[in-house]
């Protein structure tokens, strides 16, 4: 019996065009209505969460910035775990030492110190992975994304680090070189206490070592009195590997990496082919069957 359905967002639950289809909307009402749990599980910041949502009608409690923060249906912070200042300096100097473009989340926003690197690598990965595209609306959209997402353009992180209330969620880093990637990864975990993960090929993401999807997850159903054996997961990429492997029913999508298949007990489509919708409505129909 699943009581809970956690979902991913990015190469999940939003397709290419980064928009929740109809489909997947109208089989999250479908869970709904049956009673059953619905939480969105992202890398995304909260405000970010809250753009997409209101294109769509839901409402939903959501787990931001990779297990960072729990927040509820109206949007209050129930948990929050991050990185001090001086832990934020010593990744902040590894990003920089290797040239590598990064971006910080904190609890007062997102940040950069280069808007036009920013929306270069945007632009360099999608036309990289898209490269019929037209350059010129590449960069539209790249600039949209980047103001949708407010992002704030600062001199440089200190005045956040020497913050006495510093709470940094996440570093999330671009690089269309995967070495120098690996590399900074290498660098950053003789750091100690961090969570290295990523969300694709193009990118690393890093945070405080609690702050795993798996681990809010876990939390979040518990406190709903809901046990991780009813709990179905939906995801694509390394940094939902933690709530794949805990749940009882977890479900890779057809885009996702070969690990990531590997270690689920199902699969459904791509995000472009209404994955989570198809799933959904298959495990509601097999909870009828067997009702």
């Amino acid at each position: 019996m699943i009581k809970c359905i956690a979902t991913d967002m990015d190469g999940t639950l939003l397709n290419a065009k980064q928009e929740v289809s109809e489909e997947n909307i109208r089989a999250i009402h479908a869970a709904q209505e049956k009673g059953i749990d619905f939480v969105l599980v992202t890398g995304r910041a909260y405000n970010e969460v809250r753009y997409v949502l209101r294109k769509t009608g839901l409402t939903l409690p959501a787990i931001c910035v990779n297990g960072g923060e729990i927040r509820d249906i109206e949007g209050n912070v129930s948990y929050s775990v991050g990185l001090d200042g001086p832990t934020g300096a010593k990744i902040t100097s590894v990003f920089e030492d290797l040239d590598i473009y990064f971006e910080l989340y904190t609890t007062e926003g997102t940040y950069t110190t280069d808007y036009e690197k920013g929306i270069q690598v945007l632009v360099d990965i999608y036309h990289t992975a898209n490269p019929s595209q037209d350059v010129d609306k590449i960069r539209e959209s790249a600039d949209e994304r980047f103001n949708q997402r407010l992002i704030h353009v600062i001199d440089n992180f200190n005045p956040i680090f020497d913050a006495s209330d510093c709470h940094v969620y996440k570093f999330l880093a671009f690089s269309m070189d995967e070495e120098l990637l690996m590399e900074a990864s290498e660098r950053l975990k003789k750091i100690g206490g961090l969570e290295v993960t990523s969300s694709g090929r193009n990118n690393l993401e890093v945070m405080h070592h609690e702050a795993r999807k798996g681990n809010a997850l876990r939390r979040y159903v518990e406190d709903k009195g809901i046990s991780l054996e009813e709990t179905m997961a939906m995801g694509d990429n390394y940094n939902d590997l933690s709530m794949l492997k805990i749940v009882g029913h977890s479900v890779a999508m057809g885009n996702s990496e070969p690990e990531i298949k590997d270690i689920c007990k199902y699969e459904t489509d791509t995000n472009d082919e209404n994955g989570v919708a198809k799933a959904i409505m298959k495990a509601l129909v097999q909870m009828e069957a067997t009702q």
